[in-house]
């Protein structure tokens, strides 16, 4: 577990495998920290920066030569002004543009199954019903207190949170709204959602504050009661240091916003930084088409992205 700053803060969803399927929960709120960079086995955390995470896994279907074609002819769309030259600010761009391109495509690959009426807006109405229908008609079925206490936790939940995405308030969201809706840690209105959310996800004593142990106990649940790994008592001292601000023992929502949606990190720059400087052997700030082909494996897996979609698409759309 890196100790760094935080990033990408992800929905807890429940979703319904259709329109009054059974609903299931599924937490989706990534650890604070993912965004730091690590260098996971094989630079997965590389690769799905780059190339988005479904373009990673298919690129390591194919060959090297393959991946490294391919790499060429985005190396291509990525030199905006075409001086032969990539950027730090260049690869940032692009970066960003890849993760932007994820987040729409999530919400149109869902969109038709909450779009009920198909008005091209999803109201709150339907979204419960496609989502919560069947738990709200078949009740008797959720007998489990731990089903019970989920469903009736992340209705209310859901719905506060979809009022808050829908900011001309009429109960229906456009794709925009739905966007923010399922993607709150990307919008600003969104923000203070994800920090509400993930107190009331950590709080287990309900205060209204995360202690050290609350926080430890969302990472790491030591079951078999053995001494604690060295990267919690990291953590630990993570949390004393930097995590609790004023020294009182606990993060209040300041501290926890500071913790999770950091002002002052950039994840996209960070990456680009890293890129750069692990493929710029003459140290000039840039890389050339070959510097980045040199090191291809840092940028692109193979046989290890199902790119060749990719490059047909128009990203000026995004």
């Amino acid at each position: 577990m890196a100790g760094g700053g935080a990033a990408w803060v992800l929905p807890a969803l429940l979703l319904a495998a259709g329109a009054l399927g059974k609903p299931t929960v599924r937490q989706e709120r990534a650890r604070p920290g993912a965004a730091q960079h690590e260098d996971r086995p094989g630079f997965q955390y590389d690769h799905e920066a780059f190339l988005g995470k479904e373009e990673a896994r298919s690129f390591d279907q194919l060959s090297p030569e393959e991946s490294r074609e391919r790499l060429g002819k985005i190396v291509d769309r990525i030199d905006d002004n075409k001086d032969g030259y990539i950027t730090t600010e260049e690869l940032k761009t692009w970066i960003k543009r890849v993760q932007k391109r994820y987040i729409y495509e999530n919400v149109a690959k869902v969109w038709k199954d909450y779009d009920l009426n198909k008005d091209d807006k999803i109201a709150w109405e339907e979204y419960k019903q496609a989502t919560y229908g069947y738990y709200l008609e078949n009740p008797e079925e959720f007998q489990d207190a731990t089903d019970q206490h989920s469903f009736k936790k992340m209705l209310p939940r859901d719905e506060r949170r979809f009022k808050t995405a829908d900011l001309d308030g009429d109960l229906a969201a456009t794709r925009e709204e739905f966007t923010a809706f399922l993607h709150p840690e990307e919008f600003e209105h969104m923000k203070n959602i994800v920090v509400l959310e993930t107190l009331e996800d950590i709080d287990k004593n309900e205060d209204g504050f995360v202690d050290q142990d609350e926080y430890i106990a969302d990472m790491f649940a030591n079951e078999e009661g053995g001494p604690e790994p060295d990267w919690v008592i990291t953590e630990r001292e993570q949390f004393s240091d930097f995590r609790d601000l004023n020294k009182d023992g606990k993060m209040d929502k300041d501290e926890i916003q500071h913790w999770i949606l950091p002002q002052d990190y950039d994840h996209a720059l960070a990456e680009a930084r890293h890129l750069v400087y692990e493929s710029d052997v003459d140290k000039d700030q840039k890389l050339t088409k070959e510097e980045v082909l040199d090191n291809w494996n840092m940028f692109v897996g193979s046989q290890a992205t199902n790119y060749g979609e990719d490059l047909t698409r128009n990203h000026d759309e995004l």
